[in-house]
């Protein structure tokens, strides 16, 4: 008679993934402590060069760095506790134990294919709470050059725009339409291809007739003269919308604000194949979790007197990188317009979802 449980037994499902979740913690814990001191070796100087800094600015930097590595190694963290826990399931004869007691291969991975997709969800929120704003913090520190920045509402970084032949960068743009204010502010100005003028300004702010910089200081190349002035007006006819959406980074931006970014962006006629690719990615991603404990699947099965454990496990380790690796490929394809968004981001789940599943399905017979 046909087995149609999807799970085993209540007890044999919450022990394999108490396995599972507790060697992929161990493995999240491991790598994210190991990669945050390379990162802090690289950066350290950086951060301490700026005056004031100190170690109050490393433990931001370190609070603000952990939460994105947790959510980048997360999925290549699941599928090596994935492997751990099949190779010791599988050396101590635990799942020859469980297919003579009737189980079907997919029924032993299903408490695991379950706890991950708990995984995937926390993941999701995890990224949408607490990643998003790091990032944006981050990437507007660093492009500051570890000065003290704003605190974070919604803060791009590097920023260029063009305003005819003249070329415009802010380091900091901050706020949405007229409450939209601009730091760290360079024009420059070009005729003939060649630069005539260069305006720099450590704010500005839209006005009547466009916008107001503050603590200017100006280089006429023509004149070879540097003149300063407490204030000016420029800009004229450039819209807030120019600097917030010149730059709409997905990694950025929560699911929310990243789909309301895309409607801007179709509504100004801009491109918006690399914002709807990180739009899907955003669900995709996190569910790749759910791919591991089948990719690696294979270390599992097979009995352990044969001598190939290691050689299964690595096969289950290949095939995680090579999704990686696929899905970074697709992604990149997606942002230049060669894939349609919903195919560069999903593409790949599903590609090796089928490969998954082929494999084990030869395994089992």
């Amino acid at each position: 008679m046909i087995n149609l449980d999807f799970m085993p037994s209540r007890q044999l499902a919450i022990y394999a993934a108490r396995l599972f979740l507790t060697r992929s913690l161990a493995v999240l814990i491991m790598l994210v402590m190991v990669l945050m001191m390379l990162d802090l070796l690289g950066e350290s100087g950086k951060i301490l060069k700026v005056d004031g800094n100190g170690e109050a600015e490393l433990w931001r930097y370190v609070s603000l760095r952990v939460p994105m590595l947790i959510s980048r190694f997360l999925p290549f963290s699941v599928l090596l506790g994935a492997l751990i826990a099949f190779v010791g399931l599988n050396q101590n004869s635990e799942v020859v134990a469980m297919k003579a007691s009737g189980l079907s291969a997919h029924q032993i991975l299903a408490p695991m294919v379950v706890a991950s997709f708990g995984v995937a969800v926390l993941l999701f929120a995890f990224n949408e709470l607490v990643v998003v704003k790091s990032a944006r913090t981050v990437a507007a520190w660093t492009d500051a050059d570890y000065e003290p920045i704003p605190p974070d509402s919604g803060i791009l970084s590097n920023v260029w725009i063009r305003d005819g032949n003249d070329l415009v960068h802010a380091k900091l743009v901050g706020g949405r339409g007229p409450t939209t204010k601009l730091r760290g502010v360079t024009m420059y100005d070009r005729e003939g291809g060649a630069i005539t003028r260069v305006v720099e300004a450590e704010r500005a702010e839209q006005v009547a007739g466009g916008w107001q910089l503050d603590n200017v200081r100006t280089y006429d190349a023509r004149m070879n003269v540097v003149m300063r002035a407490p204030s000016m007006t420029a800009l004229a006819g450039v819209e807030p919308s120019r600097f917030t959406l010149a730059r709409v980074d997905p990694n950025v931006r929560d699911f929310m604000a990243l789909g309301d970014a895309i409607d801007d962006l179709a509504a100004a006629g801009r491109p918006t194949e690399e914002a709807r690719t990180g739009w899907w990615h955003k669900i995709s991603g996190p569910l790749s979790t759910m791919l591991m404990p089948l990719l690696a699947a294979t270390a599992a099965f097979g009995l352990a007197r044969s001598g190939k454990v290691l050689l299964r496990a690595t096969i289950g380790m290949a095939l995680g990188f090579a999704y990686f690796v696929a899905d970074n490929f697709s992604l990149a394809l997606g942002n230049y317009g060669a894939y349609p968004p919903f195919l560069a981001a999903w593409a790949p789940f599903f590609l090796f979802l089928l490969i998954g599943e082929f494999v084990l399905i030869r395994q089992e017979e």
